[in-house]
């Protein structure tokens, strides 16, 4: 035994932790919530900056958001869709079978 851990024995050992299921969703929905943003700009065809400016945002802020690094509050996902010309929709729905 070399005393090395797999990735899968580290990531069980990490997620067994208290509060890192809450952790590594909160960290998923926020990458997920970047992307979106980071595609709908491509495809109007935006640069982060001008972007940043019709959210009355910086453009570090847009750049830390579409990589997933902040957790954005309601406004900021309002300025972000109004922005993009787009509709949030937030909604609660119940989970489905598996």
């Amino acid at each position: 035994m070399t005393g090395r851990s797999d990735w899968q024995e580290i990531r069980s050992r990490r997620m067994a932790e208290a509060g890192a299921e809450e952790a590594y969703e909160a960290a998923r929905i926020s990458f997920e919530l970047g992307r979106s943003v980071r595609e709908m700009r491509e495809r109007h065809g935006l640069t982060q900056a001008v972007l940043a400016e019709a959210a009355g945002m910086t453009q570090s802020a847009v750049a830390r958001f579409e990589a997933g690094g902040t957790v954005p509050t309601i406004q900021v996902l309002e300025r972000l869709a109004k922005a993009l010309d787009a509709e949030l929709i937030v909604r609660l729905a119940p989970h489905t079978a598996a």
